[in-house]
């Protein structure tokens, strides 16, 4: 039986949601930048699946990376020790310059981490009464669709019909010192921010932003947080945005070009006080972190 490229988009439209408007092109191969529809006609990939696919379709070293551990074992679940994932998460330590990091798979898995592990770290560490802990965010953020991230979303078609939403967030512009100096409170246990925003254009903060911001923060003992989840991976001419100006944040996200373009491979990394917060039981993944999910990360990095 012979497909349309129409006959494949009607399928696609009986039995998906429609959470996505694709381009009506019916993709069918894909090699470096290049992909191929199941026409024949061949396209330059500019999308790169939102930089997930960094490395480029059909990244050989990428795919051996990952079969020649599926050759040994797949998923154990973090119920176990493996030989692969210290190995991982040392070298993603070293190559951002964290002290330790936990193993997710999404982005905005890693970006919920990294809100579990402000809001304890707020309350454990600096000593915020239970439950005010507070994260200031910035306008025309991106870092996820899920319940908690789009509470604190400016985009309303994201939280439209979605509520009741999460608290405990304040929203200032981007780019603005004054206004996150203004919004820090002590209730006040971090500051999330991508170091260029995207979903709302490309947004490139001020020379020195970053540093200031991040003196701010340490002024008033609150956390650092940047997601880096587009930017990193080398999209901006250094392995990590933040590398422009900073040593490093006091906490860090990651996720898209980490899985090389083939798995969904995501982390979040901190100072060792941030997360050592986390005790076994508070916080997990059956997939974070598995034997496969840490080859493909691993050779992500190496290349």
């Amino acid at each position: 039986m012979s497909f349309s490229s129409s006959d494949y988009i009607s399928r696609e439209k009986k039995y998906l949601a429609a959470n996505y408007k694709p381009l009506p092109v019916v993709l069918a191969r894909g090699e470096g930048v290049w992909v191929w529809d199941v026409d024949g006609h061949k396209y330059l990939d500019f999308l790169s699946a939102y930089s997930a696919v960094s490395g480029g379709h059909h990244n050989k070293r990428i795919i051996k990376a990952m079969n020649d551990q599926l050759d040994k074992i797949d998923v154990p679940s973090r119920a176990f020790y493996t030989d692969i994932l210290g190995a991982y998460a040392e070298k993603l330590c070293a190559f951002t310059g964290m002290d330790k990091m936990l193993p997710m798979n999404t982005g905005a898995e890693a970006v919920e981490t990294a809100v579990k592990a402000a809001r304890r770290w707020g309350y454990r560490v600096k000593g915020i009464e239970k439950d005010k802990a507070r994260i200031i965010v910035c306008d025309g953020n991106f870092h996820g669709r899920t319940t908690t991230i789009i509470s604190f979303s400016s985009d309303a078609d994201y939280r439209a019909d979605f509520g009741p939403l999460t608290s405990g967030f304040d929203m200032i512009p981007y780019g603005d010192i004054a206004a996150l100096e203004k919004a820090i409170t002590p209730e006040t246990c971090a500051f999330l921010i991508e170091p260029i925003q995207a979903e709302v254009g490309i947004k490139v903060p001020a020379k020195g932003y970053l540093r200031a911001a991040q003196e701010l923060c340490k002024k008033h003992n609150v956390l650092f947080i940047l997601d880096e989840i587009q930017t990193g991976m080398a999209r901006t001419g250094k392995n990590f945005c933040f590398q422009h100006e900073i040593d490093r944040p006091d906490g860090l996200t990651l996720g898209k070009a980490l899985g090389g373009g083939i798995y969904p491979v995501s982390a979040f990394l901190a100072r060792a006080d941030v997360m050592d917060v986390f005790n076994p039981g508070s916080h997990g993944s059956t997939f974070g972190g598995h034997p496969i999910a840490a080859a493909i990360g691993l050779e992500a990095i190496t290349q």
